[in-house]
């Protein structure tokens, strides 16, 4: 597993943000999608059964994108994604959660979310 600086993290991030923004109107849409598709249910303008495995398909091709870069894709609602790092030799993940507006927090890797700290200025 290689490690991230926090420099090359937060340049990753911002690399994916268009990918990651798609993943999230696709999250959306494949919600809709399978909600519309159970007997009885209302029929939704986004199509049905296709539309549906293309959106799975595409959904499956971004998060292979996202893993591909090194960062490890923890969530997917709400998206959540771990770069791998050491902070004054400490092991942790440098921790991205969907909303956040840049790459700002850690954790150590044995502490997992729960001990998400800051990351200093």
């Amino acid at each position: 597993m290689s490690l991230f600086t926090v420099a090359e993290a937060r340049a990753e991030l911002t690399a994916l943000l268009p990918v990651l923004d798609e993943l999230v109107a696709l999250r959306a849409d494949a919600a809709e999608l399978t909600t519309s598709l159970a007997p009885g249910a209302t029929p939704s303008p986004l199509g049905g059964l296709p539309e549906f495995k293309a959106a799975q398909a595409r959904l499956d091709d971004l998060m292979t994108t996202v893993q591909e870069t090194g960062a490890d894709l923890k969530g997917f609602a709400p998206l959540l994604l771990d770069f791998p790092a050491e902070l004054d030799g400490v092991p942790v993940l440098l921790c991205w959660l969907e909303g956040d507006p840049e790459l700002g927090w850690y954790h150590r890797r044995d502490l997992g979310f729960a001990g998400r700290r800051p990351l200093a200025p």
